[in-house]
C-alpha cells in the first residue's frame, strides 16, 4: 500500500512538472514570413472587441501564395485536419495562460485531409487577410492550402 501510495504521488508529481512547461527557444518557429505575420498589429475598441491593422508591407502578400512553417493545432477533434490553426510554438505549449505570451496563429484551409502531427509541417496557400473580431478568429488566413512535402 506504501508504495502504491509514493508511486501515485510521484506520477502527480511529474505530470504537474510537465503540464507548467515553458518553452525552449529552440521550440519556437522563426522564418521571414513568421516576421511578416508578427508585423499585424491589433486596435483594442472594447473588452470584447479587436481589429487587426494591417502594414503595407502585410497588405503586398494578401491574395498571393505564402508559405508558412509551424505547429498545427487542431479546430475540431480527430486525425484528419482540413481546417486547423498553425502557430510558432507547439500545441503542448501555454498559449492563454500568459506564461509564452500570445503567439498570432493563422488558419488554415486545406485543399485535402491534412494527418495531424505534433512535428512541424509547412503549408502553402493563398494569404487572405480578414477584418473581425480577433478577440474569436485569427484575422488571417491560408486557403487552399497543400501540405509541402
Amino acid at each position: 500500500m506504501k508504495k502504491a501510495t509514493i508511486f501515485t504521488v510521484l506520477t502527480l508529481i511529474s505530470i504537474m512538472a510537465k503540464a507548467q512547461y515553458v518553452h525552449s527557444a529552440a521550440d519556437q518557429v522563426n522564418s521571414l514570413n513568421w516576421g511578416i505575420i508578427d508585423m499585424i498589429r491589433f486596435k483594442r475598441l472594447n473588452d470584447t472587441l479587436a481589429t487587426p491593422i494591417y502594414s503595407e508591407e502585410v497588405k503586398r502578400f494578401e491574395n498571393r501564395h505564402f508559405q508558412l512553417t509551424g505547429y498545427m493545432v487542431p479546430m475540431k477533434a480527430g486525425m484528419k485536419q482540413i481546417k486547423f490553426m498553425i502557430s510558432t510554438l507547439p500545441i503542448n505549449q501555454c498559449f492563454f495562460c500568459g506564461k509564452n505570451g500570445n503567439p498570432i496563429m493563422v488558419i488554415v484551409n486545406a485543399d485535402k485531409p491534412v494527418i495531424f502531427t505534433f512535428k512541424t509541417v509547412t503549408v502553402d496557400g493563398i494569404l487572405r487577410l480578414g477584418n473581425g473580431n480577433a478577440y474569436y478568429l485569427p484575422p488571417v488566413y491560408l486557403d487552399n492550402a497543400r501540405l509541402v512535402e
